[in-house]
Protein backbone atom coordinates (compact mmCIF):
# COMPACT_ATOMS: atom_id res chain seq x y z
CA UNK A 1 0.00 0.00 0.00
CA UNK A 2 1.29 3.36 -0.82
CA UNK A 3 0.70 6.30 1.98
CA UNK A 4 2.37 9.09 3.26
CA UNK A 5 5.32 8.12 5.92
CA UNK A 6 3.08 6.95 9.00
CA UNK A 7 6.21 8.29 11.70
CA UNK A 8 4.43 10.04 15.03
CA UNK A 9 7.25 12.38 16.68
CA UNK A 10 7.20 9.89 19.07
CA UNK A 11 8.75 7.03 17.50
CA UNK A 12 11.03 9.80 15.75
CA UNK A 13 12.95 10.34 18.83
CA UNK A 14 13.78 6.96 18.93
CA UNK A 15 14.75 6.42 15.42
CA UNK A 16 17.30 3.77 14.63
CA UNK A 17 18.14 3.42 18.34
CA UNK A 18 18.17 -0.39 17.84
CA UNK A 19 19.85 -1.22 14.56
CA UNK A 20 17.24 -4.24 13.04
CA UNK A 21 19.78 -7.52 13.10
CA UNK A 22 19.54 -10.91 11.54
CA UNK A 23 19.42 -12.07 14.75
CA UNK A 24 16.13 -10.10 14.92
CA UNK A 25 14.54 -11.16 12.19
CA UNK A 26 14.96 -15.01 12.85
CA UNK A 27 13.50 -14.55 16.21
CA UNK A 28 10.79 -12.59 14.08
CA UNK A 29 10.12 -15.80 12.10
CA UNK A 30 10.80 -18.42 14.37
CA UNK A 31 13.86 -19.82 12.79
CA UNK A 32 17.72 -19.92 12.73
CA UNK A 33 20.01 -17.07 11.98
CA UNK A 34 21.62 -19.26 9.35
CA UNK A 35 18.00 -19.72 7.63
CA UNK A 36 17.34 -16.00 7.54
CA UNK A 37 21.11 -15.48 5.38
CA UNK A 38 20.16 -18.80 2.97
CA UNK A 39 16.48 -17.20 2.51
CA UNK A 40 18.42 -13.99 1.46
CA UNK A 41 21.50 -14.76 -0.20
CA UNK A 42 20.57 -18.16 -2.34
CA UNK A 43 16.36 -18.35 -1.59
CA UNK A 44 16.11 -21.26 -3.85
CA UNK A 45 17.43 -23.46 -0.82
CA UNK A 46 14.72 -22.16 1.33
CA UNK A 47 10.96 -23.44 1.25
CA UNK A 48 8.76 -21.29 -0.64
CA UNK A 49 6.32 -21.25 2.71
CA UNK A 50 9.31 -20.47 4.87
CA UNK A 51 10.73 -18.23 2.31
CA UNK A 52 7.93 -16.31 3.07
CA UNK A 53 7.34 -16.37 6.68
CA UNK A 54 11.17 -14.70 6.62
CA UNK A 55 10.46 -12.36 3.91
CA UNK A 56 7.14 -11.26 6.21
CA UNK A 57 9.55 -10.65 9.12
CA UNK A 58 12.52 -8.69 6.98
CA UNK A 59 9.62 -6.23 6.04
CA UNK A 60 7.94 -5.82 9.55
CA UNK A 61 11.02 -4.90 10.87
CA UNK A 62 12.36 -3.17 8.20
CA UNK A 63 15.63 -4.87 8.49
CA UNK A 64 18.34 -3.63 5.84
CA UNK A 65 20.92 -6.75 5.11
CA UNK A 66 24.64 -5.61 4.54
CA UNK A 67 25.82 -6.13 1.01
CA UNK A 68 29.52 -4.66 1.48
CA UNK A 69 31.87 -7.67 1.98
CA UNK A 70 34.65 -8.89 4.26
CA UNK A 71 36.52 -6.43 6.50
CA UNK A 72 33.76 -3.35 5.30
CA UNK A 73 30.98 -4.70 6.49
CA UNK A 74 31.07 -2.66 9.69
CA UNK A 75 31.87 0.24 7.78
CA UNK A 76 30.34 3.51 6.51
CA UNK A 77 30.92 4.32 3.03
CA UNK A 78 31.17 8.06 2.57
CA UNK A 79 27.87 7.68 -0.32
CA UNK A 80 24.64 9.74 -0.28
CA UNK A 81 22.04 8.17 -2.69
CA UNK A 82 20.01 10.86 -4.02
CA UNK A 83 16.52 9.45 -5.25
CA UNK A 84 14.81 11.54 -7.25
CA UNK A 85 11.63 11.02 -9.81
CA UNK A 86 13.19 12.07 -12.91
CA UNK A 87 16.71 13.05 -13.98
CA UNK A 88 15.78 15.13 -16.98
CA UNK A 89 13.62 17.69 -15.48
CA UNK A 90 14.96 21.21 -14.32
CA UNK A 91 13.27 21.23 -11.01
CA UNK A 92 15.24 17.83 -9.67
CA UNK A 93 18.83 19.18 -11.65
CA UNK A 94 18.62 22.11 -9.82
CA UNK A 95 18.05 20.76 -6.53
CA UNK A 96 20.91 17.67 -6.87
CA UNK A 97 23.28 20.54 -8.13
CA UNK A 98 22.55 22.13 -4.65
CA UNK A 99 23.21 18.96 -2.92
CA UNK A 100 26.19 17.33 -5.23
CA UNK A 101 28.08 20.86 -4.51
CA UNK A 102 27.37 21.14 -0.80
CA UNK A 103 28.52 17.48 0.15
CA UNK A 104 31.18 17.20 -1.89
CA UNK A 105 32.86 19.91 -0.29
CA UNK A 106 32.31 17.77 3.14
CA UNK A 107 34.23 15.01 1.54
CA UNK A 108 31.08 12.99 0.38
CA UNK A 109 29.76 11.84 -3.12
CA UNK A 110 26.59 11.55 -4.82
CA UNK A 111 25.04 8.58 -6.53
CA UNK A 112 21.76 9.33 -8.29
CA UNK A 113 18.75 7.40 -8.98
CA UNK A 114 15.60 8.17 -10.79
CA UNK A 115 12.22 6.36 -10.55
CA UNK A 116 9.98 8.05 -13.01
CA UNK A 117 7.34 8.71 -10.28
CA UNK A 118 7.25 4.85 -9.87
CA UNK A 119 6.88 4.28 -5.92
CA UNK A 120 7.46 0.43 -6.79
CA UNK A 121 11.00 1.69 -8.84
CA UNK A 122 11.48 3.65 -5.81
CA UNK A 123 11.26 0.65 -3.41
CA UNK A 124 13.62 -1.40 -5.41
CA UNK A 125 16.08 1.75 -5.48
CA UNK A 126 15.96 2.03 -1.64
CA UNK A 127 16.60 -1.77 -0.88
CA UNK A 128 19.52 -2.18 -3.34
CA UNK A 129 21.66 1.43 -2.17
CA UNK A 130 21.03 0.56 1.90
CA UNK A 131 22.83 -2.67 1.51
CA UNK A 132 26.04 -0.93 0.54
CA UNK A 133 25.65 0.82 3.91
CA UNK A 134 25.65 4.77 2.82
CA UNK A 135 25.89 7.42 5.21
CA UNK A 136 22.86 8.61 4.48
CA UNK A 137 19.93 8.99 1.99
CA UNK A 138 17.80 11.85 0.94
CA UNK A 139 14.92 11.14 -1.20
CA UNK A 140 12.01 12.82 -3.23
CA UNK A 141 8.40 13.36 -1.59
CA UNK A 142 6.82 11.78 2.03
CA UNK A 143 4.35 9.17 -0.02
CA UNK A 144 6.31 5.58 -0.11
CA UNK A 145 5.65 2.09 0.32
CA UNK A 146 5.10 1.13 3.56
CA UNK A 147 7.76 -1.51 3.29
CA UNK A 148 9.89 1.51 2.14
CA UNK A 149 9.24 4.23 5.05
CA UNK A 150 9.78 1.17 7.78
CA UNK A 151 12.97 0.25 6.46
CA UNK A 152 14.64 3.76 6.16
CA UNK A 153 12.73 4.68 9.68
CA UNK A 154 14.52 1.53 11.60
CA UNK A 155 17.82 2.16 9.37
CA UNK A 156 19.18 4.03 11.71
CA UNK A 157 21.28 7.12 9.30
CA UNK A 158 20.33 10.04 8.54
CA UNK A 159 17.19 10.88 5.76
CA UNK A 160 16.04 14.09 4.13
CA UNK A 161 12.71 13.99 1.92
CA UNK A 162 12.49 16.58 -0.22
CA UNK A 163 10.23 18.74 -2.53
CA UNK A 164 7.27 17.86 -0.72
CA UNK A 165 6.71 19.72 3.27
CA UNK A 166 4.63 18.00 6.04
CA UNK A 167 3.91 17.46 9.77
CA UNK A 168 5.06 13.78 9.56
CA UNK A 169 8.33 12.63 7.91
CA UNK A 170 10.88 9.29 8.29
CA UNK A 171 13.41 11.85 9.61
CA UNK A 172 13.94 15.39 8.43
CA UNK A 173 12.10 16.93 5.57
CA UNK A 174 12.81 20.31 3.43
CA UNK A 175 10.34 21.44 0.90
CA UNK A 176 7.28 23.42 -0.19
CA UNK A 177 3.76 23.66 0.79
CA UNK A 178 2.61 22.16 -2.60
CA UNK A 179 -1.27 23.04 -2.42
CA UNK A 180 -0.06 26.62 -1.15
CA UNK A 181 2.14 26.98 -4.29
CA UNK A 182 -1.36 26.38 -6.30
CA UNK A 183 -3.37 28.57 -4.27
CA UNK A 184 -0.99 31.09 -5.01
CA UNK A 185 -1.10 31.59 -8.80
CA UNK A 186 -4.97 30.80 -8.57
CA UNK A 187 -5.24 33.94 -5.97
CA UNK A 188 -3.21 35.94 -8.69
CA UNK A 189 -5.40 35.04 -11.37
CA UNK A 190 -8.48 36.30 -9.44
CA UNK A 191 -6.78 39.28 -8.01
CA UNK A 192 -5.96 40.28 -11.76
CA UNK A 193 -10.06 40.22 -12.58
CA UNK A 194 -10.01 36.66 -14.80
CA UNK A 195 -12.75 34.49 -12.97
CA UNK A 196 -13.03 31.49 -15.76
CA UNK A 197 -9.65 29.74 -14.74
CA UNK A 198 -8.46 25.87 -15.71
CA UNK A 199 -5.29 24.04 -14.15
CA UNK A 200 -3.32 22.04 -16.85
CA UNK A 201 -0.81 19.60 -16.03
CA UNK A 202 0.50 16.54 -17.53
CA UNK A 203 1.65 12.83 -15.45
CA UNK A 204 -0.87 13.87 -13.03
CA UNK A 205 -2.14 10.70 -11.62
CA UNK A 206 1.77 9.83 -10.37
CA UNK A 207 3.26 13.43 -9.88
CA UNK A 208 0.80 13.78 -7.22
CA UNK A 209 2.74 17.20 -6.47
CA UNK A 210 0.81 18.43 -9.49
CA UNK A 211 -1.94 16.92 -8.09
CA UNK A 212 -1.51 19.00 -4.78
CA UNK A 213 -1.24 21.94 -6.32
CA UNK A 214 -4.35 21.60 -8.26
CA UNK A 215 -6.60 21.42 -5.29
CA UNK A 216 -5.05 24.55 -3.56
CA UNK A 217 -5.97 26.15 -6.90
CA UNK A 218 -9.25 24.39 -6.98
CA UNK A 219 -10.09 25.55 -3.36
CA UNK A 220 -8.70 29.07 -3.87
CA UNK A 221 -11.34 29.35 -7.30
CA UNK A 222 -14.10 27.86 -4.85
CA UNK A 223 -13.43 29.96 -1.95
CA UNK A 224 -13.88 32.73 -4.72
CA UNK A 225 -17.21 31.61 -5.83
CA UNK A 226 -16.28 31.05 -9.41
CA UNK A 227 -15.84 27.68 -11.37
CA UNK A 228 -13.49 25.60 -9.70
CA UNK A 229 -12.95 22.48 -11.40
CA UNK A 230 -11.69 23.29 -14.93
CA UNK A 231 -9.11 20.79 -15.75
CA UNK A 232 -6.96 19.82 -18.38
CA UNK A 233 -4.68 16.87 -18.39
CA UNK A 234 -2.49 14.79 -20.61
CA UNK A 235 -0.58 11.47 -19.42
CA UNK A 236 2.40 12.14 -20.91
CA UNK A 237 5.58 13.13 -19.67
CA UNK A 238 6.04 17.43 -19.68
CA UNK A 239 7.04 19.38 -23.00
CA UNK A 240 6.32 22.56 -24.56
CA UNK A 241 4.52 20.30 -27.13
CA UNK A 242 2.39 19.01 -24.21
CA UNK A 243 2.02 22.71 -23.06
CA UNK A 244 1.04 23.20 -26.55
CA UNK A 245 -1.90 20.46 -26.97
CA UNK A 246 -3.10 21.48 -23.91
CA UNK A 247 -3.58 24.96 -24.56
CA UNK A 248 -5.13 23.86 -27.65
CA UNK A 249 -7.62 21.85 -26.17
CA UNK A 250 -8.30 24.07 -23.37
CA UNK A 251 -9.55 26.61 -26.38
CA UNK A 252 -11.35 23.97 -28.19
CA UNK A 253 -13.29 22.60 -25.24
CA UNK A 254 -13.70 26.03 -23.41
CA UNK A 255 -13.52 29.26 -25.82
CA UNK A 256 -14.58 31.26 -23.26
CA UNK A 257 -11.68 30.34 -20.62
CA UNK A 258 -9.56 34.17 -19.45
CA UNK A 259 -6.83 32.75 -17.99
CA UNK A 260 -4.75 29.55 -17.93
CA UNK A 261 -2.71 27.96 -14.74
CA UNK A 262 0.21 25.27 -15.64
CA UNK A 263 1.22 22.89 -13.90
CA UNK A 264 4.48 24.07 -15.20
CA UNK A 265 6.84 26.45 -16.61
CA UNK A 266 7.58 23.60 -19.37
CA UNK A 267 4.14 23.55 -20.39
CA UNK A 268 2.90 27.74 -19.87
CA UNK A 269 5.62 28.20 -21.80
CA UNK A 270 4.63 25.71 -24.91
CA UNK A 271 1.37 26.99 -24.55
CA UNK A 272 2.80 30.84 -25.00
CA UNK A 273 4.65 30.00 -27.94
CA UNK A 274 1.98 28.48 -30.05
CA UNK A 275 -0.27 31.96 -28.65
CA UNK A 276 2.11 33.86 -30.89
CA UNK A 277 2.12 31.34 -33.11
CA UNK A 278 -1.23 32.03 -33.89
CA UNK A 279 -2.00 35.76 -33.01
CA UNK A 280 -3.46 35.03 -29.78
CA UNK A 281 -2.57 37.97 -27.79
CA UNK A 282 -1.99 37.16 -23.81
CA UNK A 283 -2.70 38.70 -21.62
CA UNK A 284 -5.29 40.16 -23.29
CA UNK A 285 -7.68 37.22 -24.90
CA UNK A 286 -5.93 34.53 -22.41
CA UNK A 287 -3.92 35.14 -19.34
CA UNK A 288 -1.17 32.66 -18.75
CA UNK A 289 0.73 31.29 -15.77
CA UNK A 290 3.34 28.97 -14.11
CA UNK A 291 5.55 27.03 -11.39
CA UNK A 292 8.92 26.69 -10.96
CA UNK A 293 10.14 30.13 -11.89
CA UNK A 294 12.57 28.70 -14.82
CA UNK A 295 15.14 31.11 -16.30
CA UNK A 296 13.35 30.47 -19.65
CA UNK A 297 9.78 32.56 -18.40
CA UNK A 298 12.15 35.72 -18.33
CA UNK A 299 13.04 35.34 -21.72
CA UNK A 300 9.82 34.86 -23.27
CA UNK A 301 7.02 37.11 -24.96
CA UNK A 302 5.77 38.55 -23.26
CA UNK A 303 7.29 37.47 -20.48
CA UNK A 304 5.72 34.25 -17.67
CA UNK A 305 4.53 34.94 -14.27
CA UNK A 306 5.10 32.49 -12.70
CA UNK A 307 5.74 30.80 -8.73
CA UNK A 308 9.10 30.73 -7.92
CA UNK A 309 10.54 27.83 -5.74
CA UNK A 310 14.19 28.14 -4.62
CA UNK A 311 15.12 24.79 -5.54
CA UNK A 312 19.03 24.76 -5.33
CA UNK A 313 18.55 26.08 -2.28
CA UNK A 314 16.61 23.35 -1.29
CA UNK A 315 19.39 21.06 -2.71
CA UNK A 316 21.79 22.83 -0.48
CA UNK A 317 19.45 22.92 3.02
CA UNK A 318 18.73 19.20 2.74
CA UNK A 319 22.26 18.72 2.50
CA UNK A 320 23.13 20.75 5.50
CA UNK A 321 20.63 19.26 7.46
CA UNK A 322 21.87 15.65 6.74
CA UNK A 323 25.66 16.74 7.02
CA UNK A 324 24.74 18.17 10.27
CA UNK A 325 23.67 14.91 12.16
CA UNK A 326 26.32 13.00 10.40
CA UNK A 327 28.54 15.16 12.38
CA UNK A 328 26.85 14.23 15.65
CA UNK A 329 25.08 17.63 15.87
CA UNK A 330 21.11 18.53 15.79
CA UNK A 331 19.92 20.40 13.26
CA UNK A 332 17.97 23.76 15.22
CA UNK A 333 14.89 22.23 13.03
CA UNK A 334 14.08 18.73 11.54
CA UNK A 335 11.47 20.00 8.78
CA UNK A 336 12.26 23.23 6.99
CA UNK A 337 9.67 24.99 4.69
CA UNK A 338 12.13 26.69 1.71
CA UNK A 339 9.17 28.66 0.54
CA UNK A 340 7.66 29.88 -2.26
CA UNK A 341 7.41 33.83 -4.47
CA UNK A 342 4.97 35.08 -6.74
CA UNK A 343 7.13 36.56 -9.63
CA UNK A 344 3.97 38.50 -11.42
CA UNK A 345 5.02 39.29 -15.36
CA UNK A 346 3.48 40.75 -18.73
CA UNK A 347 1.70 36.76 -19.20
CA UNK A 348 -0.85 37.81 -16.71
Amino acid sequence: MVKQSPVTRERRRHRGSDRVTIQDVASEAGVAPITVSRALNTPERVSPKLRERIEQAVANLGYVPNLVAGGLASAEMRMIPVVVPSLSILTFIEVIHGIQQTLEQAGYQVLLGSTDFDLDREASLVDSVLGYSPSGVILTGLRHHDRTARRLWGWGRPVVEIMELGDECIDMNVGVDSHAVGACMAQHLLARGFQRIAYLGTGMDRDYRAMQRFEGHRRALETAGVECDLLFRREEPSSYEAGRRLFLEALATRPDLEALHFANDNLAAGALMEANRRGIRVPEEIAIGGYLGLSLGEHLTPRLSTVTVPRYEMGVEAARLLLSRLEGGKPSASRVDIGYELTAREST
